[in-house]
């Protein structure tokens, strides 16, 4: 069902495309997309735009997951971390994703590693929040009950705190990955001579809005494919919530 829609809308806009209704040079025809990004596929030079873009995200993306995890258990477990670290990275939060490029290419440079801290910029701040929220609202009866049975702190953490945060943890991975995906667009925008978000530059710059369309489509397909393969993980280790998910 869920793909129903997009094929309608697809339709709809070829005969749009086609039939003259919108000029072909703001909005080519979805057959005009598929044979260029087909063309580039068949050529093996789009292959590397692919590679080095799911490169970068994915690995901005564990390095984001990294200090989320530990930065923001720290802050939900720990209440003196709270009162001095959260402020902080809340002001740091709500610094746009483009307003942090000039200062990573002037720290690191314009190489592999300023991109990949983008990304990891854009992954921290969903698992940082989600994972703190998580453990802060671990009902206050269950860490009652762990003390009743005697449960050392690293068995409360084991045996209530994580499982009762696991569901806010994995809802924050999901939109972490989500906005990985959009802070390498801004990444690849800037300073970059390969990936998928080259590939609009490049498109936008040769009046190709056949490439820049097929960049974006591309960018949806693996945004999709990478968020459903976290989404069946969730429901995976969810499979005990009494939910109305497991439940259907």
């Amino acid at each position: 069902m869920g793909s129903l829609l997009p094929i309608v809308l697809i339709i709809i806009w070829e005969i749009a495309s086609r039939s003259g209704w919108v000029a072909p040079y703001l909005l080519p025809a979805p057959s005009v997309v598929l044979e260029e990004i087909a063309g580039m596929a068949q050529d093996g030079e789009l292959w590397g735009h692919i590679s080095i873009t799911l490169y970068r995200v994915f690995a901005g993306f564990l390095l984001g997951m990294a200090a989320a995890t530990i930065l923001g258990a720290a802050t939900g477990y720990i209440r003196i971390v709270e009162k001095v670290l959260d402020p902080m990275l809340q002001a740091l939060r709500a610094i746009p994703s483009l307003a942090w490029v000039p200062l990573f290419v002037l720290w690191i440079g314009i190489g592999e590693a300023s991109k990949i801290t983008l990304v990891a910029v854009g992954v921290f701040f969903p698992i940082y929040l989600n994972l703190t929220s998580g453990i802060q609202g671990v009902d206050r009866k269950l860490i009652e009950v762990g003390r009743m049975y005697h449960f050392t702190s690293l068995q409360q953490i084991r045996k209530i705190i994580f499982p009762a945060a696991l569901p806010s943890f994995l809802v924050g991975l999901r939109s972490g990955l989500s906005l990985g995906w959009m802070f390498v667009v801004a990444a690849e925008l800037l300073g970059a001579s390969q990936g998928l978000g080259y590939l609009m530059v490049f498109g936008q710059n040769t009046s190709s809005p056949e490439l820049v369309i097929g960049s974006i489509v591309l960018f949806a397909i693996f945004g999709k494919a990478s968020d459903e393969i976290l989404k069946r993980v969730q429901m995976r280790t969810l499979r005990w919530q009494d939910s109305i998910e497991n439940a259907s």
